[in-house]
């Protein structure tokens, strides 16, 4: 008979079976020591294609990343079925430290930043001497967003045959970017492309360009035998049609490199860049940085790279040169 009042002890106390058992709840993170190292090679609509020692898997997020992003050229901890046979589907539990990281935003007043490109350690700018013209505030976008992640830039100058590339080689002369220059033209001659990979052996190189330079024949004819589909340039607009839709991490054929073909750009959104990490490009000019005032923007009366320029410590080209990067913040990212 149960009893009630001042006579009751545990023994009447009812307790609810609780759905989910006794176990108690912990908030540890399983340690996945046994996980594979995997390069991630692509990423389309929540679907990760990773490279696993020599098979191609393809995986998802697992759910205890959260919100933290997986994109081209991370180094990742995967688990799960490595078979990489068709339909089946492994599992992301680790993003490893990144070495680089090269980031975009759509326009300069968009507060949110898209990673690029992870762990490359050469930004390839692509662009074409006509057909479309050059773009020398895009370029130079870019060239300030790979000193940003300190990626070391490489200028690629496309159709050569079109129109001469000393004129654009003399802007950027100051800046000591290396350079190739190519002809669209001759892409399937397997020799016309052999000085451009001789600068991306060994490395991981990131390919940018706006539409219709030809970075996608270039990367085609760099990797033959994983064709990307390429466009034309519209004759009236001069205007290419987007071709690479996705990032895409290629090996290079008897070369201990990667190419990482990203889609075609119009802009190049610069809101994330921090203006004073700009300068540590320039070694030359970066000691006499010390003496400019808190905030610097390296382009107003006290700053003191004027006098350590006049003292003969750099060229004044390239104060110039560094001062027209950092303008290029201050101007439309499609232009």
């Amino acid at each position: 008979m149960r009893r009630y009042g001042k006579h009751t002890d545990e023994d009447d106390v009812r307790v609810r079976p609780s759905r989910h058992g006794s176990r108690p709840r912990t908030h540890r993170r399983p340690a996945h020591e046994d996980a594979a190292e995997g390069f991630v090679l692509t990423v389309d609509r929540g679907r990760i294609t990773c490279l696993v020692g020599e098979v191609t898997v393809t995986a998802m997020k697992a759910r205890e990343l959260g919100r933290k992003a997986v994109v081209v050229g991370d180094r990742v901890a995967v688990v799960g079925d490595l078979s990489g046979k068709r339909d089946t589907l492994a599992r992301i539990v680790r993003v490893e430290e990144r070495t680089s990281v090269l980031r975009r935003t759509a326009d300069d007043d968009d507060p949110y930043e898209r990673v690029v490109v992870a762990n490359a350690d050469q930004l390839a700018v692509v662009t074409a001497l006509a057909d479309p013209e050059p773009r020398p505030r895009l370029i130079d976008r870019c060239l300030v967003a790979a000193y940003d992640a300190g990626l070391e830039p490489l200028l690629i100058l496309t159709k050569a045959d079109l129109a001469p590339a000393g004129p654009l080689l003399e802007t950027y002369a100051p800046l000591g970017v290396r350079h190739v220059v190519t002809s669209a033209e001759r892409f399937e001659d397997a020799a016309s492309v052999e000085p451009v990979r001789e600068l991306l052996d060994g490395r991981i190189t990131a390919f940018v360009g706006h539409s219709g330079v030809g970075k996608t024949t270039l990367v085609n004819a760099l990797v033959p035998e994983r064709q990307r589909a390429t466009g034309h340039v519209n004759a009236v607009t001069g205007r290419g049609r987007h071709t690479t839709v996705s990032a895409l991490a290629l090996p290079l054929p008897d070369a201990a490199g990667w190419v990482i073909d990203t889609p075609g750009v119009r802009s190049f959104g610069l809101n994330h860049i921090d203006p004073s990490r700009v300068i540590h490009a320039f070694p030359d000019l970066e000691p006499g940085a010390e003496g400019c005032p808190r905030a610097c923007s390296h382009d107003e009366p006290d700053c003191a790279l004027d006098a350590w320029v006049a003292d003969g410590h750099a060229d004044p080209a390239r104060l110039y040169s560094l001062r027209r990067l950092l303008a290029t913040r201050e101007r439309t990212a499609g232009d």
